[in-house]
Parts: C-alpha cells; sequence; structure tokens
C-alpha cells in the first residue's frame, strides 16, 4: 500500500483511523482537524486576514496530525508553512504528545459545514 493509500485510508474512517465520526457534535473552538479527526490543541492562535495567515503559539496533543496535508481551524481551511520548534512531551507534562511552537499556517479558504 502506497503513502497517499495510508493516508487516505485514515482520514476516510476505514481501518486504522481514529479519533470521532464526522456527525459526532460540535467541534472545538481551540482545535485542529484533519477528516473530522481532531489532532491537535491550539494555544494563542492570532488570525490575521490580511496576511492570510494564522499564528499559533502552540500546538499540543499534535502526534496525528499530518504536516503536509491541509487541515481546518474553527471556519478557516489552513495549511501549515512553517514553525520554530518541535518536541514530544513526557508523560507527566500537562500537554502530552507532539508539542509545536511558533507555528504559522497560510489560510487556503473556507471549511465546508
Amino acid at each position: 500500500m502506497s503513502l497517499s493509500e495510508v493516508k487516505a485510508t485514515k482520514l476516510n474512517g476505514e481501518p486504522g483511523a481514529s479519533g470521532p465520526h464526522p456527525d459526532s457534535g460540535p467541534r472545538e473552538e481551540n482545535a485542529i482537524y484533519q477528516g473530522n479527526r481532531l489532532v491537535g490543541r491550539v494555544l494563542d492562535a492570532r488570525v490575521d486576514s490580511e496576511a492570510r495567515q494564522i499564528r499559533f503559539g502552540e500546538v499540543h496533543n499534535s502526534d496525528e496530525l499530518l504536516l503536509p496535508d491541509d487541515c481546518e481551524f474553527r471556519n478557516y481551511r489552513i495549511l501549515i508553512q512553517r514553525l520554530e520548534f518541535a518536541a514530544r512531551e513526557e508523560r507527566g507534562a500537562a500537554h502530552k504528545g507532539r508539542v509545536l511552537k511558533g507555528v504559522v499556517a497560510e489560510i487556503l479558504g473556507y471549511r465546508e459545514q
């Protein structure tokens, strides 16, 4: 199975997928989604509509976030363009999993609801 087939399988909710069903209720305000799955939580989000960018101070619990793929944040479709720092947090930390800091995402458009 190719890498693109693996991504498609996970995003389409077939074998290997995890996360909520697309119709499982309202989305969290400060969360990033891919294929209707919550893949990261954000702190310090700042939307710059003129520059068509969103800056996140931190994205945590982001182990399942596929950086080269577009995602959704609030009512925006975004693509992460760069980040300053990435690390894995220890089990006892407040924010577990992969933590990304200084994240800049390009606004691609608005998500379909």
